[in-house]
């Protein structure tokens, strides 16, 4: 600003002396006029954004001063207001840029060790925090928010200003990485635990959380899969109603000790990857308010569509075919890339990002050359930042639509709830989960296939057996724990024995048993560790540390060459490479069956011990209800 008003004081300290000398002139010869002297030709002064200035703020002069920088393009006047001008709504009117588009100002003489609170005044009406912040106050959530998750919270501007208002400071807390050299985990070992930071420790925090990794590293996943951190409305959220989509939600404590906890991650061999909200953004983002008729966004808002493209949108639909989307969400992937060194994204509702009208799931999961085209383009740009970067999508769209993506490194999630707790309960007809299988989507390799039986979204299996199970005289699932927990550890040993990633959701390892509309189906739900001190839930944990175990360790379970069953009481897989073949049986009806099952002649080591000599290539042998087992022509799955 300051820089500013220099500028002009020259220019009219130049016109003034021009005028002083013309006047001041003196005729040559009696009666002629004297000759005016022409005024300086002086050089515009520029409004164009300046050099290094971006969306956001930049810090120049060693962090002394900050330009500022909002995009709304077709609005009149913005001004600055902050801890830095005493929240005055005139004294640091931003500068507009020769297209419209861009609004800026810079400030001086600020201390790089401080942080400053600071709002844009839109055409004098609308206050905004900046869409680019790292941090927000709120003046409605954050006094729910202790000093022991986030020390030292900066106090808001009470009385000066209303709504949220952004923080920038200079020098930010540093934080210094000690894992620097974390090789990722290959596509097909990957066993991905999903958390929620707000459900999975009494303290809600990424520190409490760091104390729990230790039992995560004893079950043996090796990714683990958050879903969103980036400030949310409210504080007892799921995450996917975003706002601001640069900072780390203060619920979960500070940036750092985000750092902290994805380093420690990758300390103990654990990928980090982030769930990420790009489909739609609720009414407290400042994107949304900026062209905003009181219901749903304008025409002219560059980001959002006014009414969404597709039945299964909430909050307001982004326009991933605007070159304003476009360029605002490659700069969330490339921050969160960079700056926290995240191993992936798993985007939410990635069949959203489309511009064709659907009013069905027929017609939204119908190919879409549209969305394959927009996802390319994200794809290429993270990609170029980081080949190997994990890239997931949330999509259920048409099998050729998804071949289309894993033919390109990306993975799918694959959802296998229903069939597989329809197995746990010993409902039959229901029950086939083949879509475990790579072959059955089409796709030439297992590792763009995330498949699990339990999701953040999905009823918990133990609820379910519990509450639902089949029975069969004394053989009885329902209301019946020990037995429940036995049909899960029965399920996840055929989850794992199929080749390609997995995911469990957290504590799915314990069989966790509430429901997921308790409290609301996203409120907070009670956090069991006490389950850990059960020796039946204690014995699921061991199960799932021993089948993740194999699964890793042996390449049988990456083999191609695989036959298999889903679809009947007895259910089979078995899977050969040059090392070792393997067999899981389990018999998922309520009453004793047959399995007969071509094995190979020759002894079997049973996971659970003993051994098995068959004389013939033919397996048939009665199996109990429940009952399962996991063979090996070698010992090598211990």
């Amino acid at each position: 600003m300051e820089a500013e008003l220099d500028d002009m004081k020259r220019y009219f300290l130049l016109l003034f002396l021009s005028a002083c000398l013309s006047f001041s002139c003196k005729k040559s010869n009696v009666g002629e006029e004297p000759t005016p002297t022409p005024p300086p030709v002086l050089p515009p002064v520029s409004t164009e954004l300046p050099a290094g200035a971006k969306e956001g703020v930049v810090f120049t002069n060693g962090g002394t001063s900050a330009i500022f920088v909002l995009y709304a393009p077709g609005k009149n006047a913005v001004s600055l207001m902050g801890d830095f001008n005493n929240w005055s709504a005139t004294a640091a009117k931003m500068t507009k840029t020769p297209d419209g588009n861009y609004f800026w100002i810079k400030v001086d003489n600020i201390d790089p060790n401080l942080e400053y609170s600071y709002q844009f005044l839109v055409d004098d009406n609308l206050r905004i925090a900046d869409p680019y912040c790292e941090k927000i106050l709120d003046p409605v959530n954050d006094p729910y928010i202790t000093a022991a998750t986030y020390p030292n919270l900066k106090a808001y501007p009470t009385g000066k200003t209303t709504g949220i208002v952004s923080v920038m400071q200079a020098n930010q807390p540093s934080y210094t990485w000690k894992n620097n050299n974390f090789v990722r985990p290959a596509k097909s070992d990957l066993v991905i635990y999903e958390l929620l930071i707000r459900d999975f420790t009494n303290g809600h925090t990424y520190n409490s959380t760091i104390q729990k990794l230790d039992y995560l590293v004893d079950l043996g996943i090796n990714a683990i899969e958050l879903l969103p951190v980036n400030e949310f409305e409210g504080n007892l959220s799921w995450g996917y109603n975003p706002s601001f989509y640069f900072a780390p939600d203060k619920y979960y404590g500070p940036k750092n000790d985000l750092k902290k906890f994805i380093d420690e991650c990758h300390g103990r061999g654990i990928a980090v990857i982030l769930d990420i909200v790009l489909n739609h953004s609720f009414s407290q983002s400042p994107m949304v308010q900026l062209y905003f008729d009181g219901n749903k966004p304008t025409v002219n808002n560059p980001w959002y569509n006014v009414d969404a493209k597709h039945p299964y949108n909430v909050g307001y639909d982004f326009n991933h075919e605007s070159g304003a989307t476009r360029a605002f969400s490659k700069n969330v992937l490339k921050f969160w890339m960079q700056e926290y060194k995240v191993d992936g994204f798993r985007f939410d509702l990635a069949k959203g990002f489309t511009q064709k009208q659907s009013n069905d799931d027929g017609g939204f999961s119908a190919f879409d050359a549209g969305r394959v085209a927009i996802w390319d383009d994200y794809v290429a740009t993270m990609k170029n930042i980081d080949p190997n970067f994990y890239i997931i999508l949330e999509l259920f769209a048409d099998d050729s639509e998804e071949r289309a993506y894993a033919n390109k490194g990306l993975m799918m999630w694959n959802n296998l709830n229903h069939s597989m707790n329809e197995a746990t309960m010993g409902w039959l007809t229901s029950s086939d989960f083949s879509r475990g299988v790579f072959g059955t989507h089409g796709f030439t390799s297992a590792d763009g296939l995330i498949s699990y039986a339990e999701s953040h979204d999905e009823e918990r299996l133990t609820y379910k057996n519990l509450m639902y199970g089949n029975a069969n005289g004394s053989y009885i699932i329902k209301s019946n724990l020990p037995t429940s927990l036995k049909r899960n550890e029965m399920a996840a040993a055929f989850l794992f024995s199929m080749p390609g990633p997995k995911m469990l959701w957290q504590f799915g390892e314990l069989g966790y048993d509430v429901n997921i509309d308790f409290n609301g189906r996203t409120g907070d739900k009670p956090i069991r560790w006490e389950y850990f001190g059960d020796s039946n839930r204690k014995a699921l944990y061991n199960a799932f540390a021993r089948f993740i175990k194999m699964k890793q360790k042996n390449s049988v379970f990456k083999s191609a060459n695989f036959t298999y069953d889903f679809s009947k009481a007895i259910k089979y897989i078995k899977l050969t490479d040059a090392n070792n073949t393997v067999v899981v049986v389990g018999n998922f009806d309520v009453a004793a069956q047959t399995a007969v099952i071509d094995f190979g002649a020759g002894n079997w080591y049973d996971i659970k011990g003993g051994t098995l000599n068959l004389s013939s290539n033919t397996y048939s042998q009665t199996i109990a209800p429940g009952e399962y087992h996991i063979y090996s022509r070698n010992m090598l799955l211990h």
